[in-house]
Formats: C-alpha cells, structure tokens, sequence
C-alpha cells in the first residue's frame, strides 16, 4: 500500500490533499476525482476497520479501474488486522511460513490464531488456503464456510472454494462459487477465466453425451 500511495501521489499534478480522518476519506469516496476516491480507501486501508467494508465494496464497481483495484487491496487489508496486535504477529508469521512452503507449521500457526480468536475471519481464511496447498481439500472447505459466516462478501473465500471443487473435479460446484465470487466482486479477472473455461468443458461433455 506504500507503493501504492506513492503511485497516487504520482499519479495527477493536482491531486487531492490525502484524508487525515475517517470523515474526510468517507467525503472524498464520492469525489468526482478518481486520484482522490483512491487516496480515501488507501486510507481506509490502512486506518479502516470491518466497519468500513460495505464502502470499500461500494468501489469496486467504480468507474475507474484503479480505483476498483486500490478497493480489493483496501479490503484484503482491512481484513488481514484482527485488532489484536499478538494475533496480527501470529498472522505474519503464519503467512511467511506458508509462503515459504512450511504449510504443517502455518496451519498450526493459524490453528493458533483460529482457536484464540474465532471471529477473525481471516484466520479462518488462512487456514484454507493453507489446507488447499496441503491438498487437505475438505478441511479446507469447512474453514472456508467459517469465513463465509463471519464474512459472506468474503470474495477470496468463495473464489477458493471455486479451486477447490475445481480439484476434486465437481465442475458444477466450482462454477457456482466462482460465479458467487465474480458477483461480489467482478473485478476478478481469474475467475472470470476460470468460468469461462469450466463452461466450455461442461458444454463440450453435454454435447458428447449427445
């Protein structure tokens, strides 16, 4: 997100003051000025809570592109901060070891977080995503429903269970959560490639059975 504000910054000669306050980036999310909309969810990003999803995703089906893309990084933000820094810790810590491929240890890590703290949702999220890696598939969609009843806009939980059903090969399945998922937010493209090849597979096997 530091980029990201650099990039804004950047961006327009005569760009908005950057918000200071919750209000002023609140006001400047209906600004006719897409640098200013983007410099208020890069504040909400990094200062904003779970309250202030509903306006972040309010913008991902704003008018300009970047704007809808600074959204989905401002709501990944929002929902990574537990508002417990110990939890936050545990989540970097959860997260650098997935990332370097200790998935045993970032499970436990966020089996951790999970069992300290059960509505974070993002715990829960972590979790499935290392359990996808692990190719534990069906604990990994029990986590992913725990993140969807903390968080049912949660669109990287429904887009995970689209991989998920994708691996298992229940093609139907897969098409219903990515389609779940493009819904909220259709800024995906991924998915978008992934429904588009899933229903040209369905199309192929139901004329082949013809």
């Amino acid at each position: 997100m530091l980029l990201l504000a650099c990039a804004l910054t950047a961006a327009a000669t005569n760009a908005f003051p950057a918000p200071q306050s919750r209000a002023e980036a609140t006001r400047a999310l209906r600004s006719p000025d897409a640098v200013a909309r983007a410099e208020a969810l890069v504040w909400l990003g990094e200062h904003g809570g779970m309250a202030d999803a509903a306006l972040l995703h309010e913008r991902l089906r704003d008018e300009n592109a970047f704007v809808r893309g600074t959204a989905e990084q401002a709501l990944w933000l929002v929902w990574t901060r537990s508002g417990d820094a110990a939890i936050d810790r545990l989540m970097l810590r959860g997260i650098d070891l997935m990332s370097a491929g200790d998935l045993t240890a970032a499970i436990a890590t966020f089996g951790d977080i999970v069992k300290r703290k059960p509505g974070f949702a993002e715990g829960w999220n972590k979790r499935a995503t290392a359990y996808f890696l692990a190719g534990e598939y069906e604990k990994s969609i029990a986590d992913c429903a725990e993140v969807l009843k903390r968080n049912p806009l949660h669109f990287g939980a429904l887009s995970g269970l689209g991989q998920i059903y994708v691996q298992l090969e229940r093609y139907e399945d897969a098409l219903g959560w990515f389609r779940k998922a493009l819904d909220v937010n259709p800024n995906m493209v991924g998915v978008e490639l992934n429904i588009r090849a899933i229903e040209t597979r369905l199309a192929r096997e139901r004329a082949n059975t013809i």
